[in-house]
């Protein structure tokens, strides 16, 4: 099983070929490059027939010609502690107040440790979102400009958080060993192994320009299958779980495909992704909007997979010589009953995290028929439902594959 699962992912890799592959294809800096080119030419056939606009103007030169080469500063980032605020100038302005702070910064990490520089903070009043300031014995992070070890252009970056990040996280372990025993052990290699897909597989390979939707389904399908057959063992249950749970992803991924193709939805609908069309790699922003809803929804419809798997097994340890229907009519019924937590947990997952938008729309009080139809609430509707409707897809899929698999007879 396992290996036609991996060859499986081998020949969705071969079809997902890069976006940039096939000759004579531009990619997204070329081709702005190329309008950039062709507005100059245009330009400049102007100012020779009609002298349009007057002043010293490059004509002669190609379209393109940088006027100077300004070499990029290098950033070298920092941890350090606040020793001492050495002055803290307040500038008046009129429609804000300025706040300078100097101080006296001991480098905590990287190869200058245990150096004391002096930086300057600036804060500006109102504003806490970009600027804050900061107090002595505070960690904060450094940004320096320049060559290594020149701190001549050293700021204050921001503040440092990434200590209680690591202090959840290992909380959290430390919860999963207590509780879950062997089954922790078992839970953080395979969230670990999850991680590294991601991180090391899907990521790096939608920067290379391969396509989203492929690489969320063969990532998913890998994680299922390695999580599953580690959590419940080698035996007909986890493959049970395994493939009710990829059924239910790719269902996830066509509602989502069929319903963004519906609602025109461009990819766009965050900060992020519009921060990436600025970003020298080809990308499918539509396959990568549906690729974040499958790996969205994969945990839950893992879950309702398991759940609906393991109840069928209990079921049939209980009574051998169950029928396959009424093996599908018990597992079914579990999986009904999981099935309303489990969307629920779905949808609060995506309206927690759209919770700052949803207030603001709330607050300006828009017409609905404005609301429904602005691209950012339209992809998070779709990305809500349409895992909803992998989790549903995933409870008869999972129970008919269980009697099946684990009946002796129908």
């Amino acid at each position: 099983m396992l290996k036609a699962i991996f060859l499986a992912t081998c020949t969705v890799m071969i079809i997902a070929l890069p976006a940039g592959a096939f000759p004579g294809s531009l990619s997204l800096a070329e081709a702005l490059n190329e309008n950039a080119t062709g507005d100059n030419d245009f330009e400049e056939e102007l100012l020779e027939e009609g002298d349009v606009i007057e002043g010293d103007l490059p004509v002669d030169e190609p379209p393109g010609t940088p006027v100077e080469d300004v070499p990029d500063e290098k950033e070298h980032y920092y941890r350090g502690r606040v020793l001492e605020i050495i002055d803290a100038r307040e500038d008046d302005h009129q429609y804000f107040t300025a706040i300078e702070q100097k101080l006296v910064v001991e480098l905590t990490s990287g190869a200058y440790e245990g150096e004391q520089i002096e930086i300057i903070n600036t804060y500006f009043e109102g504003d806490p979102v970009y600027d804050f300031l900061v107090e002595e014995g505070e960690e904060v992070i450094v940004v320096a400009f320049g060559e290594e070890g020149d701190f001549s252009e050293a700021y204050v970056y921001d503040q440092a958080r990434d200590r209680g990040v690591y202090y959840l996280i290992g909380v959290l372990l430390f919860g999963l060993l207590v509780v879950g025993r062997m089954k922790g052990v078992k839970t953080i290699i395979t969230l670990g192994v999850t991680v590294f897909l991601i991180f090391q597989f899907l990521l790096p390979l939608l920067l290379l320009g391969y396509s989203p939707v492929l690489l969320a389904i063969a990532t998913a399908a890998l994680a299922i299958t390695f999580t599953l057959f580690v959590i419940g063992g080698l035996n007909m249950k986890s493959l049970v779980a395994i493939l009710g749970t990829i059924s239910g992803v790719i269902v996830a991924g066509l509602m989502a495909f069929l319903a963004g193709s519906i609602a025109r939805l461009t990819g766009f609908g965050s900060h992020e992704a519009q921060m990436l069309y600025f970003l020298d790699h080809t990308i499918d922003f539509r396959g990568l909007l549906f690729a974040g809803i499958i790996i969205g929804s994969l945990g839950a419809i893992t879950d309702i997979g398991m759940s609906v798997a393991s109840a069928a097994a209990e079921i049939k340890e209980a009574r051998p010589d169950i029928s396959g229907r009424d093996l599908f009519s018990g597992a079914f019924n579990v999986g009904r009953d999981v099935m309303g937590t489990m969307a629920n947990t779905l949808v609060l997952a995506y309206v927690g995290a759209a919770t700052p938008m949803l207030l603001l729309v709330t607050g300006y009080e828009m017409d609905w028929i404005r609301v429904v139809n602005m691209d950012l609430i339209a992809t998070e509707f779709v990305r809500g439902a349409a895992g909803s409707i992998g989790l549903v897809a995933a409870v008869p899929v999972t129970a008919y594959l269980a009697s099946r698999l684990l009946a002796d007879r129908w």
